[in-house]
């Protein structure tokens, strides 16, 4: 096949320069001396300026409150036994039931120990609950059974009988003063897991001392404000149920709550007037959540709900041996 003859290259045409352009400005702008358009990129850049600054503004006040939420811790509901330098809490239905326990304890002339053993056992039964349901046909704070002789379900379910029953059977163990609480524990309950008692000892020993008046201001609960007045003849009734015949005293607080000004003296010997006193005293915080109260007096010293502490009294102090309890009003 043939070859194609070589082709010759083809020069470039030369460039010729364009002519310059020629622009002539708008007359108010070449007046002013600057581009026509820049005046709306200034609008642009302020009205932008003033919408970034705003939203800075809006989420720096954003951020701000939300630290400020963070800053208020929210209210932790429940009451507390201290006792060498540890706090043992409880929640508040668990410590109404503490209060009983150891008033109980009191009102029959027992000592502290009998209140440890009790508060461990109510807390490994039935976590200091009247429980309507349990192994077999176990039954209420202390677990116990009809069918091994500790009563009706009405009588076990009761939990002023229920607590008179574990301490009738606790009085007839010789010695339990000196027991291990788990032993003592068992020797009434029988349980089929002798050593769970154990594990409740400290927090029961802590609450016995504060509610037998050996800590002085130990036992304390933060409450949220009150939902309705407190009715002071439930509140009597409640110290009736619990403690005994207490000589009661009925007032009006200033703020229109209703003050009962309880007498623990008969509790003890004059000479043991103000730990009778703190006995009421600690009883009566236990209580506040179910009953009401705002504000709880002994001596010079008070326990007030809004603080949920142990501070000084405003006004007189109360007489010695007697406490002054404030319901909502």
């Amino acid at each position: 096949m043939p070859s194609r003859p070589p082709q010759r290259p083809v020069a470039a045409a030369p460039r010729t320069a364009s002519p310059p352009r020629v622009t002539t400005p708008a007359p108010a702008a070449a007046a002013r001396g600057r581009a026509p358009r820049r005046r709306g990129r200034v609008v642009r850049a302020v009205a932008g300026t003033a919408a970034f600054a705003a939203v800075a503004t809006g989420a720096g006040l954003g951020v701000a409150a939300y630290l400020g939420h963070l800053d208020t811790e929210p209210l932790v509901v429940r009451c507390a036994a201290t006792l060498e330098g540890t706090d043992w809490y409880l929640e508040t239905d668990q410590a109404d039931t503490a209060a009983l326990l150891a008033a109980t304890s009191v009102r029959r002339g027992l000592p502290a120990r009998a209140t440890t053993i009790a508060i461990a056992t109510g807390m490994q039964e039935s976590r200091l609950r009247n429980i309507d349901y349990g192994d077999r046909d176990s039954l209420g704070i202390f677990q116990q059974r009809p069918s091994q002789g500790w009563g009706t379900p009405e009588q076990v379910m009761d939990p002023v009988y229920a607590t008179n029953a574990f301490y009738d059977g606790l009085v007839k163990v010789a010695g339990y003063e000196e027991m291990a609480v788990t032993e003592a524990a068992q020797a009434v309950q029988r349980s089929g897991f002798p050593d769970a008692y154990a594990q409740h000892e400290a927090s029961a020993r802590a609450w016995a001392s504060a509610m037998y008046g050996y800590a002085p201001g130990a036992l304390t609960c933060t409450l949220p404000p009150p939902e309705a007045a407190g009715d002071p003849a439930a509140m009597a009734a409640r110290v009736e149920r619990d403690l005994g015949g207490l000589p009661l005293t009925h007032g009006a607080a200033d703020e229109g709550g209703a003050t009962l000004d309880v007498d623990a003296g008969v509790l003890g010997s004059d000479e043991d007037a103000e730990r009778m006193a703190w006995i009421v005293a600690h009883w009566a915080v236990s209580v506040a959540a179910p009953h009401d109260v705002v504000l709880v007096q002994h001596g010079a010293t008070a326990w007030d709900r809004d603080g949920g502490a142990w501070d000084a009294a405003e006004g007189d102090p109360v007489p010695t041996g007697v406490v002054r309890i404030t319901l909502a009003g």
